[in-house]
């Protein structure tokens, strides 16, 4: 195919040169008419061809047209520099037009591939899971530009996704390997074409085209766009979990409120009948009746923070600030919890001149009095408490210290939530595991902190912060 190109293109320039021998014209015509059939032959064929051309009508012009005629010798030497600039006027020309060609043909080739990715783009609007989305571009991939195989690292779920039979060129390790570069490759030879997939900075996996390929800025494109459709699915993802999460959080919050009211009716009714029965005179009748009454306090307390920690997750706290003195909070509190102190000291310490809070009383004395209350549960019988209260970067903070065995570093940053027991006492200690998460809850509803140091062995100080009368937000 190549040979009869040249031989076409040698035989245009003869036709030329036989024309102008029997027609007689002057020599810059012959020249002018060489050069249209040089540039036509490359645009028509190419480089290779237009050059053999514009080497056999120089020879041609010479032997047939310059003086002495039927000679390839030059009279006149400024025949040959007319001779000398045909040829560099043709080759020049040629490679121009070649060039200008090779330009329209990348032009039509990136249009296309723009098509393609547009097309691409328009099935990735997907919906589901990034697994069903990577799945739906490996073939998408293949079906828009034609390769005969594509294959996905997913790196989170290590799942390695293939579509078509030639894609065993790039196996699982290689695909592994892609995913820890930082530039796309792509080898024209092999048919084989690999780059990472990244998103801000987080890898996601690698991306491999096998057979036809497109150019190296459509690859990263591809992997770029494939990286923003995970990202998208992975976000409906989250969004879908966090939804029914909040649902499951309302029902579940809309479930306890009703059951606590449903226990706390009867635990009324319970308690109004065993007071009346204690001003009996009868011994055994009162042993058994205070069983009664202290665990129908404890039903009822059981229910008052089944309601509270509803009402949190529900978000109807109402707070009803006012300002609050930090010693009133604390000497309320060990007041209501004196029976459970009996017997062991207690140690206050307020800071002198401290202003006072801005915060709901009621609710922020029950934070209190459960911090004291998992002092008296958690320490040793007798061993001592301390209370104290003072200023700290504009916040007055009220810690309550405890001699107890300490909480591990591990379960610290879950002993605020809700049921939630350390696992050295979650058998030894009576409780629900919801004290501390309500405290926490009253606490964040004011805005402020609440949080815990310990150290196995030694104890632990739980601490809240309350902002200023008159210097809040």
């Amino acid at each position: 195919m190549r040979a009869w190109r040249f031989a076409a293109a040698i035989a245009a320039v003869a036709a030329v040169l036989e024309a102008y021998r029997l027609v007689p014209v002057n020599n810059t015509t012959v020249a002018l008419s060489l050069l249209l059939a040089i540039l036509a032959i490359s645009a028509r064929w190419g480089l290779a061809e237009a050059t053999a051309a514009s080497i056999v009508a120089m020879l041609g012009f010479n032997y047939f047209f310059l003086p002495p005629v039927g000679k390839f010798t030059v009279a006149d030497p400024q025949n040959w520099v007319a001779l000398l600039a045909f040829l560099v006027t043709a080759v020049t020309a040629s490679q121009l037009a070649v060039r200008a060609q090779r330009r329209a043909a990348e032009a039509e080739a990136r249009r296309i591939e723009s098509e393609r990715l547009y097309e691409l783009v328009q099935g990735m609007m997907l919906r589901g899971t990034a697994v069903g989305t990577i799945r739906e571009f490996v073939h998408k991939v293949v079906q828009v530009f034609g390769c005969a195989g594509a294959a996905f690292y997913y790196r989170p779920g290590q799942e390695i996704v293939r579509t078509g039979p030639e894609t065993k060129p790039v196996s699982d390790h290689d695909l592994m390997a892609a995913a820890e570069v930082d530039e796309a490759s792509l080898d024209a030879a092999a048919g084989v074409a690999t780059a990472p997939v990244s998103f801000g900075g987080r890898t996601l996996g690698s991306l491999a085209l096998v057979g036809a390929l497109p150019s190296e800025h459509i690859v990263r494109a591809i992997a770029n766009l494939v990286a923003i459709a995970i990202e998208r699915a992975r976000a409906v993802e989250d969004a879908s979990h966090a939804e029914a999460a909040r649902q499951g959080e309302a029902l579940k919050a809309a479930l306890l409120d009703s059951l606590a009211h449903d226990i706390k009716t009867p635990l009324t009714s319970i308690k109004a009948a065993v007071t009346g029965l204690l001003s009996a005179p009868d011994a055994p009748a009162q042993e058994l009746l205070s069983i009664i009454n202290e665990e129908a306090d404890r039903l009822n307390r059981l229910a008052a923070e089944v309601i509270e920690m509803a009402r949190i997750e529900a978000g109807r706290l109402h707070l009803e600030k006012s300002p609050v003195r930090a010693e009133r909070l604390v000497e309320a509190a060990l007041a209501d919890l004196a029976p459970a102190l009996e017997g062991r000291p207690v140690a206050v310490e307020i800071a002198e001149g401290l202003p006072e809070a801005q915060a709901d009383p009621e609710l922020i004395l029950r934070a209190v009095k459960q911090f004291v209350e998992n002092a008296a549960k958690y320490s040793p019988a007798g061993a001592p408490i301390s209370v104290n209260a003072k200023l700290e970067n504009g916040k007055i903070v009220i810690g309550v210290a405890d001699r107890g065995p300490g909480i591990e570093e591990n379960e610290r940053f879950r002993i605020f939530e809700k049921f939630y027991r350390g696992r050295r006492h979650r058998y030894e200690t009576k409780g629900t595991g919801m004290g501390l998460a309500i405290a926490k809850g009253i606490v964040e509803a004011h805005g402020e902190r609440i949080w815990v140091e310990s150290e196995p062995g030694q104890g632990s100080v739980f601490y809240l912060s309350l902002a200023v009368n008159g210097g809040g937000r």
